[in-house]
């Protein structure tokens, strides 16, 4: 399916607070391209709905066609979040959003960004591999992560093998 915005050319910009919640919208058809691979996440709120702070998400597009959404984790930047509509996807609108997120946590001081993922779906660990994030050992996450990691095994979020994944600024 083509999509009818100007998503080739989507601006990466600061998310703005009316847009918040439009983008549940993005994750849940992004979400929805994991049944491809057999994977149906739980049901519950969107990651998206969970924050109120449009300085922790990034979006390309406008209205946004994709997002980047983001926090701290042991003092690093940590992508919580990163989806794209996938009536715009295969555009680079997900490479720009990753991008962007790893120049601001640059800017910010931080020596590295990190992040969890399906480790066998090919738009997910594969695809930060080749963007030069690599699989952390559970030996080098910090207290933090390694709660994190416990968090989305209760929260039924590991319906395949999952990785940490870091990438050095």
């Amino acid at each position: 399916m083509t999509s009818t915005r100007s998503s080739i050319s989507a601006e990466v910009r600061w998310a703005r607070p009316e847009e918040l919640a439009g983008l549940v919208g993005v994750e849940v058809a992004a979400d929805g391209v994991f049944a491809r691979v057999g994977i149906v996440f739980p049901p519950g709120t969107t990651m998206i709905e969970e924050i109120d702070d449009p300085s922790r998400v990034l979006v390309a597009g406008s209205p946004p066609v994709g997002f980047a959404m983001f926090g701290w984790i042991d003092g690093s930047l940590h992508l919580d979040q990163l989806a794209v509509h996938p009536d715009d996807g295969r555009q680079g609108i997900g490479g720009r959003l990753l991008e962007a997120v790893c120049d601001h946590a640059a800017s910010e001081g931080c020596a590295a960004v990190t992040l969890t993922t399906f480790r066998d779906v090919p738009w997910n660990g594969p695809w930060y591999a080749r963007r030069g994030f690599a699989v952390l050992d559970p030996a080098e996450w910090g207290p933090e992560l390694a709660a994190l990691v416990v968090h989305e095994r209760e929260l039924g979020i590991e319906l395949a093998p999952r990785v940490v994944m870091r990438r050095i600024l």
